[in-house]
């Protein structure tokens, strides 16, 4: 068996307890945080809110207003299902890890996604699996999150199997614009592509009826290069080969472009209207996914 079609098959033996994990910590999470409510057209009553400029004066409540001074709004709940796409990235790159005690960035990827995805189905959403190509299409039958796991392990045939110069490599290209309209999409990726390819790509997302997402994750030997003495670094996606002779040398410049990078891709973020969570791998997930529960939740 080729080396990334090995790759793939162990993905799919990991997933059961990739799946068993992002169970455990979902209801851990879903234990502790409020009801997502969001603002909308159904019948409940949710909550007033300070009248913004501009309101349409028929929103407005006016006895409550008399009582508090000033106007305010009664809003009532939505009762029409969010629709959030999951977009994982799948480059063989994403496939490594520096140490055995540590998972994967794409294990990692993938148990942060599929806890989210239990969240949104406990609350009601519509969650489905994105990628380069647009929707992907999921098996018919079986519980939302199997479905959404199986779709995730016939992505990665495609991606770590791919060869360097495939479309299938290839994780920031633009989407079909063919989304539906005003949902969320969640990416994760490690986001280390060139960075014009990346900001190209976030601005296409911008002109896209969603919100997007991003979910950066690294492996802590990315963050720090806790190397030392002559190191061959290979790549994963057939880059050339790379010796230094004393890597504790270069290690303060590595760390300064790497503070650099983070930078440019949080700014580069904001600048496209996307918000930005990071994730290491060999630190707890709850972080990570409360930071996109949070902001998930605000923006809806």
């Amino acid at each position: 068996m080729p080396p990334s079609a090995a790759a793939a098959a162990a993905l799919a033996a990991r997933m059961p307890d990739l799946l068993l994990r992002a169970r455990q910590t979902a209801a851990t999470l879903a234990a502790g945080l409020h009801p997502q409510r969001r603002a909308g057209w159904g019948d409940s009553f949710w909550q007033y809110r300070p009248a913004q400029p501009g309101e349409p004066a028929s929103r407005i409540d006016w006895r409550q207003s008399a009582r508090t001074h000033h106007a305010q709004v009664r809003e009532k709940e939505a009762e029409t299902a969010q629709t959030v796409l999951l977009w994982c990235d799948m480059s063989p790159s994403m496939d490594w890890c520096s140490a055995s005690s540590i998972p994967s960035k794409l294990d990692s990827a993938i148990t942060l996604l599929l806890t989210m995805a239990a969240l949104l189905l406990r609350a009601g959403e519509t969650v489905q699996l994105a990628g380069p190509s647009g929707l992907f299409p999921l098996p018919a039958g079986g519980p939302p999150l199997e479905r959404l796991a199986m779709g995730l392990i016939a992505q990665a045939h495609k991606g770590l199997a791919a060869t360097p110069d495939s479309a299938a490599q290839a994780p920031f290209q633009r989407l079909p614009v063919h989304l539906p309209v005003q949902a969320h999409l969640l990416i994760a990726s490690d986001f280390l592509g060139l960075q014009e390819d990346i900001q190209s790509f976030l601005r296409h997302l911008a002109a896209l009826p969603v919100r997007a997402h991003l979910l950066a994750v690294r492996d802590p030997a990315e963050a720090s290069l806790p190397y030392a003495g002559r190191v061959l670094f290979t790549g994963l996606e057939g880059e050339q080969p790379v010796e230094l002779s004393e890597t504790t040398d270069i290690r303060a410049a590595y760390a300064s472009l790497i503070a650099t990078r983070e930078g440019w891709l949080a700014d580069t973020a904001t600048r496209y209207g996307h918000d930005l969570t990071r994730h290491q791998t060999d630190q707890t997930a709850l972080p990570a996914l409360l930071s996109l529960h949070t902001l998930m939740s605000h923006s809806a």
